[in-house]
């Protein structure tokens, strides 16, 4: 069914005059890098999760149809953090919890290489 007459909102929008809304600062540059940062980090950890099937799939003697769950569930916490993680930004301050959040991610990582180093002499 076609609109015969205009909304209400938008005959406000069309007679409220122009504003211009100024800028408290320039953009840094900053925000891009910790933008990039943040994508370039999830981007890999993605990928080692993929690179790290086969072994997986040998050393646990699973299925093809196994391993994707470990996918699968990967993405799925990944996606719950990720709202959590809004969440708290909103909450705390998204500077903040981007930095916990790389901080932690991090801290992570050196513990998941350690633990693959020690256990590489087990075999």
């Amino acid at each position: 069914m076609a609109n015969i007459f205009p909304q209400p909102c938008d005959e406000g929008v069309i007679r409220a005059p122009l504003t211009v809304v100024p800028c408290a600062r320039v953009s840094e540059p900053w925000i891009l890098a910790a933008t990039i940062l943040g994508w370039s980090m999830a981007f890999i950890d993605g990928t080692v999760v993929n690179v790290a099937l086969p072994a997986l799939q040998k050393i646990l003697n699973a299925t093809v149809l196994d391993v994707q769950w470990v996918v699968e569930s990967y993405a799925l916490f990944l996606a719950a953090l990720l709202l959590a993680g809004g969440s708290m930004g909103d909450r705390f301050g998204r500077r903040r919890i981007f930095c916990s959040g790389v901080a932690l991610f991090a801290l992570a990582s050196i513990g998941c290489g350690l633990a693959a180093r020690g256990n590489s002499n087990r075999q």
